[in-house]
């Protein structure tokens, strides 16, 4: 196997109650790259995770990961008890010891140091996406694996939410495996895109995709990857609000009121 290579799974097969989930689904993911997972709800794609993440076991087929190649997963979502009492602090250290200094250093990287001591109940959908996020950085992941990282996050953050994902990668060299629905997002900045229907219907650069028939059938045509358009003479919290403009931006807005 080329060193690169992080993970590779071969014919996964699986059924569930007589039910096809997957069939046959081969994926190669290599350091430094990522890879967006997409089709329909019920296409399998939190099922392959599980099978790459060894929680679920396939029919046939198998898994290939890099021998000593640490693994950061990002949920789809999270349910907390209201009444139970638990900081991001306490979050963070529940399934294993972190000295302060690397609770500080992952939460600074995804803008949330300042929640440090706030209970989780009291979170946003961004802020909580991001301490998600910040979680699975904890174990100084080779590779990161993300479900539906932008759940319950509005429009600004969710781009915000992309970007960092994306300097994430570039500064620690981590492959990243992502499922998405935000593919007028997504797909401008992954690298490949497989897209699943228990099958593996089409993969290939977002350009390729986006245009091959079995995509088209099940989502209709893609809109072209410059139609999101969003200008950065701001930035965005963890919310999603603006908090700053740039000089160009602010000096627009006084010629506009003479």
């Amino acid at each position: 196997m080329p060193d690169n290579v992080l993970v590779k799974t071969n014919d996964i097969s699986l059924q569930l109650q007589g039910r096809s989930i997957l069939e046959d689904v081969n994926l190669t993911l290599r350091r430094g790259e990522l890879i967006t997972l997409i089709g329909p709800n019920g296409a399998g794609k939190s099922t392959l995770v599980r099978v790459i993440l060894g929680l679920v076991k396939p029919d046939s087929g198998s898994v290939w990961i890099a021998p000593k190649a640490r693994i950061g997963y990002m949920p789809q979502r999270l349910s907390i008890d209201p009444v139970l009492p638990l900081t991001v602090r306490r979050f963070l250290t529940l399934a294993q010891r972190c000295p302060e200094t690397q609770l500080v250093q992952v939460l600074t990287e995804v803008c949330t140091e300042h929640l440090l001591d706030s209970p989780m109940q009291s979170l946003s959908g961004g802020e909580t996406q991001r301490v998600l996020l910040a979680r699975a950085m904890l174990r100084e992941p080779d590779l990161l694996i993300l479900d539906e990282p932008v759940q319950g996050v509005d429009v600004g953050g969710q781009e915000e939410l992309y970007r960092l994902i994306g300097e994430i990668r570039k500064r620690h060299g981590c492959g990243i495996l992502m499922i998405s629905h935000d593919l007028h997002i997504v797909m401008r900045t992954t690298d490949e895109v497989l897209c699943l229907n228990r099958h593996v219907c089409c993969s290939g650069s977002p350009d390729r995709v986006r245009t091959d028939p079995s995509y088209v059938a099940l989502f209709g045509k893609a809109p072209v990857l410059t139609s999101y358009s969003h200008h950065h003479n701001h930035s965005h919290d963890a919310h999603g609000d603006v908090v700053s403009e740039t000089e160009d931006a602010h000096k627009h807005k006084e010629h506009e009121h003479g």
